[in-house]
């Protein structure tokens, strides 16, 4: 008996949690915050400020602070690493088109995450180098991005995994993004 209803509040948990994905959708998106001295970095936990170029920003459900991002590559990680939390209800990313200092973007550069344009292989690189994901809010500032620094222009969702995850080796990074992830979560496992 006690194995049914077990069992029962785990379907019941796995269903609810598949609803509450799909409605995420559904649910209001916070507006877009500006960054302070004190808004810190995701992954590298450094202040947010330190790094030149584009960012980005996401909230989740309940939580009015968002999770920052020193770089749009960053948060396309974020995004499509497993281990991270699904509860999204929107990512905001500088607009380029909009940004007339490219290491600072101004107040209010901001567009939404699905619905900018992105240039992909450029030869810009992000704020700790590396390759970084560019994003605009027009598709003709975007095309004229990669007219004058090369690659190609795609949507968010037409990203590739490889081009986020895996390392760039012409870049100064000692590893790629995915093993620091691993890595990250392993010492929290042996802690």
């Amino acid at each position: 008996m006690m194995r049914i209803k077990v069992v029962g509040a785990l379907v019941a948990a796995v269903l609810l949690l598949a609803g509450c994905n799909q409605d995420l959708a559904g649910l209001p998106k916070p507006p877009p915050q500006e960054p302070t001295a004190t808004s810190v970095a995701y992954f590298c936990s450094m202040g947010l400020l330190e790094h030149g170029g584009p960012k980005a920003q996401a909230f989740r459900v309940g939580k009015s602070e968002p999770l920052w991002f020193s770089s749009v590559r960053d948060a396309v990680a974020f995004s499509i690493l497993p281990g991270e939390p699904k509860d999204v209800v929107a990512i905001y990313v500088n607009d380029m088109a909009k940004a007339k200092n490219w290491d600072r973007p101004e107040a209010g550069a901001w567009v939404e995450a699905h619905d900018a344009w992105y240039a992909i292989e450029s030869d810009y690189n992000a704020g700790m180098g590396g390759k970084e994901v560019v994003p605009f809010s027009d598709e003709k500032a975007a095309q004229s991005f990669t007219a004058t620094h090369g690659g190609t222009v795609v949507r968010f969702d037409d990203i590739p995994e490889n081009y986020v995850l895996e390392s760039d080796l012409s870049s100064d990074h000692v590893a790629d993004f995915s093993v620091a992830y691993l890595m990250q979560r392993k010492t929290a496992v042996i802690q």
